[in-house]
This record gives C-alpha cells, structure tokens and sequence, in this order.
C-alpha cells in the first residue's frame, strides 16, 4: 500500500473532510500541484478549481473557491474561502458564483479606473469560476 498522508479540508461554514490519502491534487494560484506524503513543506493560495484527494476509499472531489494550502511532509491543510463537495454543486450554486464574480469585476472596474491589476484579478477571478463550471458541467 502506498504512503497516506493527512489531509484536512475546512470551510468557515464546516469541516468536509479529515481522512489518510494517498494524494492530494491542488488549484494552486500559480498552478495545479499534487501533494504526497513525504512532500517539501510549502504554503501556496488556491484558485478557484477541483481539488480532489485521492485515498483507499476512492477519490474524493470538492470546488473551492479559494483559500490557502499548508503541505508539510506528513499532511495536507486546506483552509478554503469556499469549498462545497463536487457531487453537490448544482447549476444555481455555479450561476451564484459566477454572479458574485461577475459583481466584484463591475466594483473594481469602477473603483479602479486607471490601475488595471485589481481589474485583471477581478477578471481572472470570473475567468476561473466559469472554466469551473465548464469542468464540472453544470
């Protein structure tokens, strides 16, 4: 059997998941990653995506919406902004997020004029939630 290492996945609203894996797959804002047991220790911010942990019960998917991981050698912490398990989400979750990201680019449009990196995140940000729900089809 392979190596487990710790994952955790909480939200402000819940635990969702505590369990050994085997491997944890990561929207990281500068990438996807995939943590191991025995990986370096590293702190990385999520993007809006499909984490999926994978352990000897299955794999498990969930969208977050962004957050922070921890990795150390022995586990993996992820403190999501917003995390719900993939099976889950419906198509009126989805159209809520995009909303909101939809909101937050009109606000920083306006109250950004003439400095275009908060535009661009807030761009970005609707980018990602959309590719999100074309991943997950709903």
């Amino acid at each position: 059997m392979a190596d487990t290492t710790q994952f955790d996945l909480v939200s402000p609203e819940r635990r969702l998941a505590s369990a050994a894996v085997t491997s944890v797959q990561i929207p990281g804002a500068d990438g996807d990653m995939t943590a191991m047991a025995g990986h370096a220790p590293t702190i990385t911010t999520l993007r809006p995506g499909v984490l999926s942990a994978e352990g000897p019960d299955g794999t498990s998917d969930y969208v977050v919406t962004g957050g922070f991981a921890e990795i150390t050698a022995s586990g993996v912490t992820v403190l999501a902004e917003r995390a719900m398990p993939k099976s889950e989400v419906t198509a009126d979750d989805m159209k809520a997020l995009i909303k909101e990201a939809e909101e937050a680019l009109a606000q920083a449009k306006e109250t950004f004029k003439n400095e275009p990196g908060p535009v661009d995140d807030a761009a970005k940000l609707l980018a990602d939630m959309v590719a999100v729900g074309d991943h997950i089809r709903v």
